[in-house]
């Protein structure tokens, strides 16, 4: 019970337009200056799906600055469509049920990346209040992620789907009856199970398993739901089952298990035993398996891919392939992608695309050989195809001697010699940057830049070995490979080496931290976007539905927990080496990131204020990872634009509309009020005091609830308090939506916690007590923790074993608890603030503070008659800043 976890309105540009140093020719008017929000401004249509039946189709338009979704019958004008939500920020995607009665989506809190899903009624009657059809949320849980397994199209009410509401660790295996949103848990995830495969029957017959080593395991499930292990590959290797063949006897696999195996490859595998043999792999030995796509009407495969330089299409279906070229004949120079069919696969909605042709949208009936025109979603952009760069694929060598692919973006009709350069390393960093249309790229060609997109080392597609090289070098042969990218560009003579800047978001804004730190000298200014500083602090606050890859981290990044792990991370952390750093930097941040932290941005803005650099900062509090709303886009746009042109001298655009220039002004923050809790220096005393007064045995019952993001979560606690021979066991039992969790304490001689026991589910953890060290059991293993001083448990009864201390206004001390998500010691301090009346119950007021992190706090009203607390109110801030309060009855 103690704690629960435009295109521009002027023709010609004016000169305050235009950062003036060092101008290119495209400076002086022959290029125009296309606005930013054509680029990255919501587009007017986008994400057309038709129906099943081809009588319809959805989109999504702009209402309210976002992205909703809407729908119209297919031979109506696009005016004519009736919207179906109310979204508050961009959808995480959406979907049609087989039988075309409900569109599904997906959407998070702020950026909490906590997605739930949602049944609209594209026919339902709108709501006379809101203007549309009811939405229902099929999985209203605050603090769990959906993850959709598969959607049945045998009985198209039904859905299987993974729920964390249990264990944010692990996802259960839910039944979803659609109609009803009524829920039947199949499977309790006790077995570190990380996905589920269905056959073309909707039977589960495979499961995937990590155990804790990093590895993955293929489980075939019986009849009688059990699990036989019939696969397995390293932590350092991947293997993913497809489909099934259409008589369900064997599954394609992608996989590159073995020494022998480098690219990604299609294996046949038998589901009973795991036996496999090769079906394909790149015919040009070059690339890793991209996709393989299969038909839902026939079961069969219809073609791979393969992404080299640019795509590469191989078709197992003859007549798809035959419709496939009919469309390349028609739309010459152009790429095909099949963006939506029917569920009789005869009517198709596709897209004819490329690095410099903007993205239309076309309808094709395959029987009658009709192209009919849909959307463009960018329309604006039309008028200056003509001035977008081409993505040109280039290689060249790393420092030791590695052959690196990437791609390179030329401002147009400039000479390509002594440009300024932009480097622009992907995220991930396991993932790729690809050809085709990049928003990114033809923006700041069209400031003036050459911009480079380098698959360092650690990129995935091209093999196991080109991604094992990236292994354990954050900031060494991964940060040359951008390095040397760079010198190759200035050694042609392509790239001015006074006017190099580097920009990324996630691991690219980590390449761009370690960039200015580890090469000083190379960059002129720098843009990050929600990238680490700290590789320990990211590593200590991986989201927990990471769980399944939490090994994978330590084995590619560094071991924290090993003397040559630490080193290497220090030595790859930005933050350790800020000093460093000479060129301005501008960080951008997301505050509800769960996977960087706000802290992580934080922390290298204080170090480079403190050494008197060039920072700034900007912070968003309603995105997460990545900005997603696009106002809070484009004012960051805005402001990294005119960042780079100041220091590299290109041209950018002044103008942003109102409501652009507003946000930017309100997530702009001053770097002199940045501050991190600090921590407190804290003796801690080696016992607490002796404690007073016997423990009573009885039964107490509490009401308990969890209030975050808006959200409240109840809970009633019940509290048992028992003599066993010598010792006193005090168990709470709580009981929520969340489901049931128990908490018990065995305290023995002078109320000394020994030991603890909490049980959640299935899950179980175990603490006992033996002097200084105190011993973590859970899954199988013994963690011990040493303690330099007094020590209380945080479970059950703490509030019991505080209200026996001396007591008495400005009283102060200091303790010791266990984390068990941390499984680390906590210091905390204590001190009575005073007495309150609490229900006309005279109370000491006590405050517990987290030494480490003053944010997190527990505040006690003990009634010093009965001994123990009569409300409790704890702030979380791993939940987001919860409150969570709890209050005798």
């Amino acid at each position: 019970m103690r704690r629960v976890f435009l295109f521009m309105a002027m023709a010609l540009f004016s000169a305050g337009a235009v950062a003036q140093t060092k101008s290119t020719k495209a400076a002086s008017g022959e290029v125009p200056i296309i606005d930013r929000s054509i680029f990255f401004g919501n587009p007017e249509i986008s994400g057309g799906q038709l129906s099943p039946d081809g009588k319809f189709i959805s989109f999504m338009k702009e209402y309210n600055g976002i992205m909703n979704i809407w729908v119209k019958k297919f031979d109506e004008p696009f005016d004519k469509a009736r919207r179906l939500t109310n979204l508050e920020r961009p959808t995480g995607g959406y979907f049609w049920t087989e039988d075309g009665k409900y569109i599904l989506y997906v959407k998070d809190k702020g950026g909490n990346e906590n997605y739930n899903a949602y049944a609209v009624s594209p026919t339902a009657a709108a709501d006379a209040k809101t203007g549309i059809p009811e939405s229902r949320n099929l999985t209203p849980f605050d603090d769990a992620r959906v993850q959709i397994y598969m959607v049945s199209k045998k009985d198209p009410n039904v859905m299987m789907i993974g729920l964390n509401n249990r264990d944010a660790k692990w996802h259960d295996l839910y039944k979803v009856e659609i109609n009803s949103g009524k829920l039947t848990k199949l499977n309790e995830n006790t077995d570190r199970i990380s996905g589920w495969i269905f056959d073309w029957d909707e039977k589960p017959r495979l499961a995937l398993r990590n155990p804790e080593d990093g590895s993955t395991e293929f489980l075939s499930v019986g009849n009688d739901g059990k699990f036989t292990k019939i696969y397995s590959v390293s932590p350092l290797e991947s293997a993913y089952p497809l489909a099934f063949t259409k008589d369900n006897s064997r599954v394609y696999v992608e996989t590159n298990k073995g020494a022998e195996t480098d690219l990604t490859k299609l294996v046949l595998m038998d589901p009973k035993t795991g036996a496999a043999t090769d079906f394909e792999q790149d015919p040009l030995k070059k690339v890793d398996l991209s996709s393989a796509s299969f038909s839902n009407l026939t079961k069969e495969l219809n073609y791979t891919s393969y992404f080299d330089e640019k795509p590469r299409i191989y078709f197992k279906n003859k007549k798809m392939e035959a419709d496939y070229n009919f469309l390349k004949s028609k739309f010459p120079g152009a790429e095909i992608a099949i963006a939506s069919q029917t569920k009789d696969e005869r009517k198709w909605l596709f897209t004819a695309h490329g690095d410099t042709k903007v993205s239309t949208v076309y309808f094709f009936d395959r029987d009658s050989k009709k192209i009919t025109e849909q959307y463009t979603p960018r329309p604006k952009l039309k008028p200056y195809e003509q001035y977008l760069s081409p993505m040109t694929p280039i290689t060249y060598k790393s420092s030791d001697g590695l052959v690196i692919p990437a791609y390179l973006t030329l401002p147009k009709n400039v000479e390509a010699k002594n440009l300024p350069l932009l480097v622009f390393p992907h995220g991930g960093p396991w993932a790729r940057s690809y050809w085709g249309f990049n928003s990114y790229a033809q923006l700041f060609a069209n400031r003036g830049f050459a911009v480079l997109d380098p698959n360092f080392r650690g990129s995935t597609g091209y093999g196991k070995k080109f991604l094992d090289a990236g292994n354990l070098q954050w900031g060494k042969l991964m940060q040359d490979d951008i390095t040397w990218g760079v010198k190759d560009l200035v050694a042609k003579g392509i790239v001015d080496p006074k006017r190099v800047a580097i920009m990324g978001g996630s691991y690219g804004g980590y390449a761009t931290l370690a960039g200015l730190t580890f090469t000083p000298d190379l960059y002129a200014a720098g843009v990050d976007i929600v990238g680490p500083s700290n590789l320990f602090t990211l590593l200590a606050t991986i989201p927990p539905y990471w769980e399944a890859g939490r090994k994978i981290f330590t084995l590619r990044m560094g071991d924290e927990s090993t003397e040559e792990g630490k080193k290497l991370l220090t030595q790859a952390s930005p933050l350790f080496h800020a000093k460093n750093i000479k060129a301005p930097l501008m960080i951008i941040q997301g505050a509800n990131d769960p996977r960087v932290k706000q802290p992580e941005s934080d922390q290298i803005v204080i170090a480079l204020r403190d050494l008197k650099r060039d920072v700034q900062y900007i912070l968003a509090e309603d995105e997460g990872h990545g900005f997603a709303k696009p106002v809070n886009n484009m004012a960051m746009i805005a402001a990294a634009e005119k960042f780079l042109a100041k220091y590299i001298g290109t041209r950018y655009q002044a103008e942003m509309p109102d409501d652009v220039a507003k946000r930017l002004k309100e997530m702009t923050v001053d770097i002199n009020t940045v501050k991190l809790a600090e921590k407190v220096d804290v003796k801690v005393p080696a016992s607490l005091p002796a404690l007073s007064g016997d423990f009573s045995a009885g039964t107490y019952n509490y009401d308990a609830n969890i209030a975050v993001m808006g959200q409240n979560i109840k809970m009633d606690v019940t509290r048992t308090v028992k003599k066993d021979g010598n010792n006193w066991v005090v168990l709470d039992e709580a009981t929520s939506p969340m489901g049931k969790m128990s908490d018990e304490v065995t305290f023995g001689k002078n109320f000394e916690p020994v030991k603890r026991n909490v049980v959640q589910g299935p899950v179980t953890m175990a603490m006992t007590k033996n002097g200084n060290e105190v011993k973590i059991s859970a899954m199988g293993k013994e963690i011990p923790v040493q303690l330099a001083g007094a020590y209380l448990s945080e479970g059950a009864g703490a509030d019991m074993i505080l209200a026996r201390l001396p007591l008495k206004e400005g009283y102060t001390t200091s303790f010791y608890t266990v984390d068990l998500m941390t499984m680390k010691p906590k210091t905390w301090i204590l001190k009575v603030e005073g007495k309150e009346k609490i229900k006309g119950i005279d109370t000491w007021k006590v405050v517990e503070t987290n030494a480490e992190n003053p944010a997190e706090k527990m505040t006690l009203w003990i009634d010093p008659a009965r001994k123990i607390a009569v409300k409790t109110e704890a702030v979380l801030p791993a939940m987001n800043n919860a409150v969570m309060t709890s209050e005798l009855k």
